[in-house]
């Protein structure tokens, strides 16, 4: 019936409707990385890859850069990296590595997407330098998750719920792949009614640009980072 970048389509949906599709997204994940016959790593998850039928479940498609892993292979590496820009872990964007802690940093990045309404790329706040990630973890360090919330779910939305995404999107986006969950946690936290979450740590691509002019080896490396990332191809 559509997808998740078809912004008509999911004005209509409540907050309710949302939580599902989120739950049901990384209930797909999980079936691939842990349940199904294959251990499969999609490399490619973004909000166009993901179908909605006429109840508006979710389907997970577009298996073309998909690879099968071994039963207990953890991460494999590749000279040629594509994907799309936004949703790729950092891991895999600077250096070609890949695993299922891949796909998890992908679910991340759309559920910080589904709940905003706002995409990370071209994300645009005030200052310009915040990347959505880096809105949300400021927001998330100041205790504001709420002003994060897509303004089309405000009358519906359950906050707890709510916060508790934003929580599970930080955790999933965090730099270093050992740090994310797996996604049988991100369910299991998904479904949490506990009052206390993990604290996630810093996200990776915080900052979408370097503004400032120093020369500081810490800038410069940010710098490079993201001139590198630039010629990452935007889709496929």
């Amino acid at each position: 019936m559509g997808t998740l970048q078809d912004r008509t389509l999911c004005m209509l949906l409540n907050w309710e409707k949302w939580f599902d599709i989120i739950l049901g997204i990384a209930l797909g994940l999980l079936y691939f990385h842990q349940d199904s016959t294959l251990k499969i790593i999609h490399r490619d998850l973004k909000t166009s890859n993901i179908l909605l039928d006429e109840e508006m479940n979710p389907k997970i498609s577009d298996f073309g850069l998909a690879k099968i892993f071994e039963s207990k292979q953890v991460e494999a590496s590749t000279n040629r990296v594509v994907g799309t820009y936004g949703y790729m872990s950092p891991e895999y964007a600077l250096d070609g590595y890949f695993s299922e802690k891949s796909d998890v940093f992908s679910f991340g990045v759309m559920v910080l997407e589904i709940i905003s309404g706002k995409r990370n790329t071209g994300f645009y706040q005030s200052d310009r330098t915040l990347s959505l990630l880096g809105h949300a973890w400021k927001l998330w360090k100041e205790d504001k998750v709420l002003e994060l919330m897509d303004q089309t779910l405000s009358e519906t939305c359950n906050t707890n719920e709510f916060s508790r995404c934003v929580n599970v999107g930080l955790l999933c986006v965090q730099e270093d792949p050992s740090d994310r969950p797996t996604m049988a946690i991100a369910v299991l936290l998904l479904n949490s009614d506990a009052a206390t979450m993990p604290v996630p740590k810093e996200p990776a691509f915080v900052v979408k640009r370097d503004l400032s002019r120093t020369t500081s080896s810490s800038k410069a490396e940010a710098s490079w980072k993201n001139e590198l990332l630039a010629t990452i191809r935007e889709g496929r």
